[in-house]
């Protein structure tokens, strides 16, 4: 069997909700925890602990290696990454 590179990225792309990937766009646009929460209705050590969650998953430390590898996984919406 041939693995192709379609089949390779979403082989190696966790699945990530929608809450998280808010939380990954406004990480990328520059909010800390306390004005991403009050954006997405939740205290902000929720956000501190998705956050977290988020570099596990993607197996990463800090958040600016956690948006380079968000951008990477293509989990970042286009109009976010110009």
């Amino acid at each position: 069997m041939t693995i192709t590179p379609e089949s390779e990225a979403s082989a190696e792309t966790p699945y990530i909700d929608i809450d998280d990937r808010r939380i990954l766009n406004l990480l990328y646009l520059g909010l800390n925890d306390a004005s991403i929460g009050r954006r997405l209705g939740m205290g902000h050590r929720t956000v501190q602990r998705r956050v977290q969650r988020l570099m596990d998953r993607l197996d990463v430390v800090g958040r600016v290696a956690l948006g380079a590898r968000a951008q990477e996984l293509g989990l970042l919406p286009p109009a976010a990454r110009e």
